[in-house]
This record gives structure tokens, sequence and C-alpha cells, in this order.
């Protein structure tokens, strides 16, 4: 068994995890790293490959390898949450900026998807989710007017939630949520700092009243090193 190549990934490991190797820094070539370890080029890769499996590297082709933010934010998967909501729980400096609010007639698809009567209008909202100085997520939210009549730039940038539910006095009951991991889109590449990903967690939410009334349809796609999307799970027999 080759564990040279272990021995390597834990050594980067260490300096990854203590600070050492700050976060975007670029590790030595696999010439360097070859020379430096005493070892074959199969060795490093087989290093490097690991480090990127456990996230700690992201390799561009061309470029080299890079490291990455090992700091994480947490994001529930069975809650409810807003990104107010959560930038407060975490203590994290966020930004909301509202690219898109326009109040239109759904297509046959989603007036389907949102359950919607013909003269059904939904609100299109399109926000950039910022970070400290990193857009990294981009939300797509289309609320039925049905419930929501009004809404404002001043009202998206803060919280929709916090309108609905103080404003207008709706009681947000529940979501079903689907996870996908997709390649970026065109509109992912203008709107964020991708960082040379190619792929992105997409979270689609039908969010629904406690009256079981259906009033939102949300895509939320995420850069993938961002966030670890966590739940809590209890086995029953």
């Amino acid at each position: 068994m080759d564990s040279k190549y272990f021995s390597i990934y834990n050594d980067f490991v260490g300096r990854i995890e203590t600070g050492y190797l700050e976060a975007n820094s670029k590790l030595p070539s696999e010439s360097e790293l070859m020379e430096g370890y005493g070892v074959s080029r199969d060795t490093v890769r087989k290093a490097l490959n690991l480090l990127e499996q456990k996230g700690y590297i992201q390799k561009l082709q061309g470029k080299g390898s890079f490291v990455l933010d090992i700091n994480r934010y947490d994001f529930p998967v069975s809650g409810l949450i807003s990104f107010k909501e959560l930038a407060q729980k975490m203590n994290m400096k966020a930004k909301t900026t509202v690219k898109k609010l326009e109040l239109f007639e759904p297509d046959s698809f989603l007036k389907n998807d949102m359950d919607l009567a013909e003269e059904g209008k939904v609100w299109e909202v399109i926000r950039i989710r910022q970070i400290g100085d990193q857009k990294i997520i981009l939300d797509k939210d289309y609320l039925s007017e049905k419930f929501v009549p009004n809404l404002t730039v001043d009202i998206c940038e803060n919280s929709i939630y916090e309108h609905l539910e103080k404003s207008l006095g709706l009681k947000i009951g529940y979501a079903k949520k689907e996870i996908t991991v997709q390649a970026c889109t065109e509109e992912d590449k203008a709107y964020l700092d991708l960082k040379g990903y190619d792929m992105i967690v997409v979270v689609r939410s039908h969010v629904y009243l406690e009256d079981t009334s259906l009033f939102q349809y949300t895509e939320s796609r995420h850069r993938p090193d961002k966030f670890k999307f966590v739940d809590f799970a209890r086995r029953s027999l």
C-alpha cells in the first residue's frame, strides 16, 4: 500500500486547518511537490485528488490547485428560515441586492406548478445574496399575487417573509424541498462570484401557508463550497 500520498494529504490538511495555508492560496505545482517530497507524480496526484474529494482544495485546469475556504455555513434543510434570519443567527455580514422585481402573467407551466387560477398573476423576484465580499447565492422567487398583493424593492432587500408575517398577517406553514447539483448557467456566471466552479447546488422549494395554500415557488442557487446542508434525523421502526 502506498502510504506516502496519505502523509502528503495529512501534511496539507494540517496546514489548511491551522490557517497556515489561507483560502485561495495556490499550492505548489506537481513537479515542485514531487521534488519536495521525493515521490512520484502518481503519488502527488493521489494526494491532491484526496484533498479535492475532502473539500480542502479545488483543482482548476491549466491554473493549478487552490485552497478552499473550509469555513462553511450550516443551511437547514428541514427548517423554513429567511436569509435575513440565517444571517442574524450566524452573525454573518450579509447583503441582498434585488436584480428584478416584476408582476407578470405566468406561463401554463408555472400556473400548473403553483396551482394558480387562470387570472392569477405572479411576482418574480431575483435577488443576489452576498456574504462578506462574495456573491454566493442567487435566489429566484415566484409569489402568488393572490396572497402577496404588493412588493417593493425595500421589502425584498430586507425580508419578504417578515413582510408576509408582520405586515400581511400570513402564517407560513411548511415547504417541500428538492436539492440537486447542476451545471452553472450563464445567469449564475453573470450574477455570482463562482471562483472557477462550474457546478451549483440548487434548492427548489414549494412553500405553503398553514391552511395548505401554495403561495411561493423558489429556486435558490448556492455556490457549492460555502454551505453545508444539515438536517436532524431520528430512526423510527
